[in-house]
């Protein structure tokens, strides 16, 4: 079931309609060509040889065996890389230091997890890469593992590195340590804040590494010419973030790398960073032929960025209103084996909901003996809500407040500024709560033995960056758009409605494509929440310079002033009434003039942070400590949707994977630093036969920096979720939870001690 809102003073004739997604039949039928399907004449298949170990000091690589191997063609490691600058590179989302990029690529002089490559080999088939992947002979020195954020901060702890300093507040210091950085946002006065309290709560929670759950593996293809010039293919969330990272790591110009987007099937983030394409590249270079290498799904947790695991520390203090005077947070979040974990955006979001006027938070960026951190979804902030949202359920309990009245009353509204300094624009955090005051779920009781309701708000900042369109009318009024955004959600329709309402025109006129890295635009990583917003309105850029050509079109054909004419309604009018729809107009002027081609690019600053309140209903087995849920209502401020049938989904994906995150999923390690959990049967995800249908309620507040309103979707949904759940545990049984997934074990386990 779902709500849409009218968009308050605005009509559109396009946006909000619910058409078929322009790549469905492909994608149905089985056609559409994924990373997997590539096949080229004389391909080689590659294989990664990855450590067994957490923690190692590689001593020496032997593959002479492995080379010898009849139908081996090549065998690489971190050597065959040129050494990378110690230079940060922007991904768009999230920065990585090239020298720690190439490390992960191919370890050395350490393997720092279990899972990390060390060395590759190339070919006549897989078969033969992994035999000779057995015979390679790697010598190492074993060093003890560390395995979490708290246990990595120690000053006794193993350190991962020998050239990783602590930045602390700003200020590089000469101190080895886990610890990357380490900083601070404050706000008002925290001790005067927390004096003004009547009520202060304070708790401590662990959060797991998880895993973003794509079905297809990570692939990536290469050619490198004798020229000098590198073909990619591969599944990635940005062809232009990994150009430049196989540009970098190779040590060629970008211009000399091709990036060929492929489609995707699915990312949430984790396929930003490359793991196997410079690799794929340096083995071609070394064999003169094209070289395909595919992870397995034990490689894909064991050696790709999961999420991080967290320990968070959340004070918050109110007073006998209701009305909260303080918070603070210590946050450290595990970056993995190298810098970069999401612990910025974590702070950023973790009091955002709310406006408080004293407040301090710590981050801390670890590294730990685990594969390196990516993002996922809203990276960093459903750890962050899963605390704060617990505490305000308990410091609402303590008050004898409404948990809805308490949010209604502390929400952030436009003007608020946040205690990491931003100052929100029209935002949509009330509106959120209140649809769901005013849902049917709300309003329905809740009975039963062992039921609980919990509801919960979460956060997303959302981003713009860069993008780029190209749109070509064609002789019968059609129209390509060529976009540089991958396609994970459907966005290429999104993308297309966006233009088609700018020019008037039907968006079945307009066929959307994803091209490569030379035949569009720079255009940044389809990640933050970003592409329906910032392409988006490159697209309405290239129909506004459509428009302004088809003005002068017409101005020719009549012979008038171009200052006379006008494009409005799906076509241009002019002196007398005369008017003219665009598709004659073009068929008309075909004949005699150029080409039609319209260009639009953008880098909007002005993204709009999105607004999520969840609620659920769950029924607890006190025996077992199993959480069924009997209910889900999700709403969310999206702006102005779109497609609304694409925005139900991206809600009703990000709740189920929250809820997957809350419940079972986990790096399940031993205190080797060993998954034991490393394939789809054994790691738990939430499947249709686990979850009701989900409530989708979408909200509409238009926001202001956008030309039809548009917020990102797609991150916040699974920001709720878990604290949605704990606090509905709470609500039935009466245990609260503090640590993730709140798997049946770990339920069973507080209501034990509860009995005791």
């Amino acid at each position: 079931m779902s709500t849409t809102e009218a968009t308050p003073g605005k009509k559109y004739t396009v946006i909000g309609t619910r058409p078929i997604r322009h790549d469905g039949v492909d994608k149905v039928t089985g056609r559409a060509k994924y990373g997997g399907d590539i096949r080229l004449t004389g391909m080689l298949y590659g294989v990664m040889l990855r450590s067994p170990h957490a923690h190692a000091n590689i001593k020496s690589i032997d593959y002479s065996a492995a080379l010898a191997l009849p139908g081996v063609h090549a065998v690489v490691t971190v050597d065959d890389f040129p050494d990378a600058e110690n230079k940060i590179a922007e991904l768009g989302e999230g920065a990585v230091n090239l020298q720690h990029l190439r490390h992960n690529t191919l370890a050395g002089p350490k393997a720092l997890y279990r899972g990390h490559a060390v060395a590759a080999v190339a070919a006549d088939t897989i078969n033969i890469a992994e035999d000779a992947c057995k015979l390679i002979k790697v010598e190492y020195e074993l060093l003890k593992p560390v395995l979490t954020a708290p246990e990595a901060m120690k000053p006794d702890a193993p350190l991962l590195h020998n050239n990783v300093y602590t930045n602390s507040l700003g200020e590089e210091t000469k101190q080895l340590s886990n610890v990357a950085k380490h900083f601070r946002f404050e706000k008002g006065d925290l001790e005067a804040g927390f004096k003004a309290a009547k009520v202060i709560v304070e708790r401590e929670f662990n959060t797991a590494t998880v895993h973003q759950g794509y079905i297809e593996p990570h692939n990536g293809t290469a050619m490198w010419n004798s020229d000098g010039k590198v073909t990619v293919w591969c599944s990635t969330q940005g062809s232009f973030t990994a150009r430049q990272q196989v540009a970098e790591l190779c040590h060629i110009p970008v211009g000399n790398v091709k990036v060929i987007p492929m489609e995707i099937g699915g990312g949430f983030g984790g396929k930003v960073s490359v793991y196997l394409e410079p690799v794929a590249a340096i083995l071609s270079k070394k064999t003169g032929r094209p070289v395909k290498i595919i992870m397995n799904r034990a490689d894909c947790f064991e050696g790709t960025g999961p999420t991080p695991g967290s320990y968070i520390r959340v004070k918050m203090g109110a007073d006998a209103n209701g009305k909260i005077t303080a918070a603070e947070a210590y946050m450290a979040y595990e970056a993995g084996a190298y810098p970069g974990s999401p612990i910025g955006a974590g702070a950023m979001c973790v009091f955002a909901c709310y406006d408080i006027p004293n407040g301090k938070v710590d981050g801390f960026d670890v590294c730990v003996n685990k594969p390196r951190t990516n993002a996922y979804r809203a990276p960093g902030a459903t750890n962050a809500a899963m605390a704060t949202e617990t505490v305000v359920d308990e410091l609402c309990e303590q008050l004898k407040i409404c948990s809805m009245e308490f949010r209604l009353k502390n929400a952030a509204v436009e003007g608020t500024r946040r205690i990491d300094g931003q100052v929100y624009p029209l935002i949509g955090m009330i509106e959120s709560v209140e649809a769901i005051k005013n849902s049917d779920h709300w309003k329905t009781p809740l009975t039963g033995k062992n039921r609980g309701r919990g509801i919960a708000s979460g956060f997303w900042f959302n981003c713009g960056l860069k993008s780029a369109v190209t749109a070509t009318v064609n002789f019968d009024g059609s129209v390509g758009l060529v976009e540089g955004s991958t396609d994970i959600g459907g966005s290429r329709t999104g993308i297309a409605m966006q233009f088609a309402e700018t020019l008037g025109i039907p968006v079945d006129q307009v066929m959307p494509s994803v091209g490569d890295t030379d035949s569009v635009g720079y255009t940044d990583v389809t990640g933050g929440s970003r592409v329906t917003f910032a392409t988006g309105w490159a697209a309405y850029e290239a129909g506004l310079d459509i428009a302004r050509q088809m003005c002068q079109r017409a101005a020719t054909l009549w012979e008038v002033p171009a200052d006379q004419v006008k494009y409005e309604n799906g076509g241009v009018t002019g002196p007398g009434g005369k008017q003219i729809s665009f598709k004659d107009l073009v068929i008309q002027s075909s004949k005699h003039g150029e080409p039609i081609v319209g260009r639009g690019s953008a880098d909007p600053q002005c993204p709009g942070g999105a607004f999520a309140t969840h609620c659920v209903d769950v029924e607890v087995d006190p025996d077992t400590g199993k959480v069924t849920i009997l209910r889900y209502t999700a709403s969310q401020d999206v702006g102005t949707a779109i497609h609304p049938a694409y925005v139900e989904g991206q809600i009703q994906g990000g709740a189920v994977q929250g809820i997957g995150w809350g419940l079972n999923e986990e790096y399940f390690y031993d205190q080797s630093g060993v998954m034991r959990n490393s394939t789809f049967l054994d790691y738990r995800m939430p499947t249709c036969l686990d979850l009701p249908m989900i409530e989708a309620i979408i909200v509409e507040v238009p926001n202001p920096g956008h030309p039809y309103g548009v917020r990102g979707v797609g991150e916040v949904p699974i920001v709720p979720p878990p604290a949605a759940l704990a606090n509905a545990i709470y609500n039935a049984i009466g245990v609260r939870m503090t640590q993730l997934p709140m798997s049946p074990p770990r339920v069973l386990h507080e209501i034990l001690a509860k009995k005791k």
